[in-house]
Order: C-alpha cells, then structure tokens, then sequence
C-alpha cells in the first residue's frame, strides 16, 4: 500500500516531533536535497543546501542534539500528487516561536527536495 503525499508529510512531523531520525530519513531519496535559511547561518558553506541522506542524517542529528525541545505544531497542509506545502510553528523552550513554510517534492514516495522558509 503506497502512502498518500499528506500521510507522508503526517509521518514526517511524527518523526521529527520524536526527534526519531532513522524513521525521518526513511522518507527521504537517497539522493534527497534540503535547503533551508538556518543552514546558510549555521553552516556557510553550504550556502543552504545539502544532498544526501548522510547530510540530512548530520543536520538534524545536530538540531536534536542542540534543541532537545524542539517540536513543530502543525498549522496547515496542503498536497498534490507531486508536492506538500506545510506551515507550522517552530516551537524550542527559550526561543520566540517560528513560522515555518515547507515544501516537501515528492517521487515515488520518497521526498527527493524539501525548502524551508521563515524570516
């Protein structure tokens, strides 16, 4: 039974909230590419994007392991047959909270590209 692009995005802030990384990099292309504002501050060199699960693997390990009350509050999902676009609230105790846009590019089930917007 293959997953609806909503429950794979469903799953995704399942994972992430859990901070469960193998069941998050499970979702994701092999070859998936990630871009976000927050890797542009926190790793330059990048200029925001990394490719591959052994990135993605090393970027979140560190978000988890630096924001152990890190959690996402789902505001709305919107999807296609081909992509999802998630707003959510990025929540970690300490920090003003987030407004999030995601968009998660969906292939055969995997999420091959996802792209994070906030200010």
């Amino acid at each position: 039974m293959s997953l609806t692009n909503k429950q794979i995005a469903l799953r995704w802030f399942a994972a992430f909230n859990a901070h469960d990384l193998e069941a998050l990099l499970a979702l994701y292309a092999d070859d998936a590419q990630h871009f976000s504002p927050k890797l542009k501050v926190r790793r330059p060199e990048t200029n925001g994007l990394i490719v591959g699960k052994d990135a993605l693997r090393a970027w979140w390990r560190d978000a988890f392991d630096r924001l152990p009350t890190l959690h996402y509050e789902v505001v709305k999902l919107t999807a296609d047959d081909e992509q999802v676009f998630m707003e959510y609230i990025r929540h970690v105790q300490g920090e003003e909270d987030l407004r999030v846009g995601e968009v998660l590019e969906i292939r055969a089930g995997r999420i091959v590209a996802s792209r994070v917007y906030h200010g």
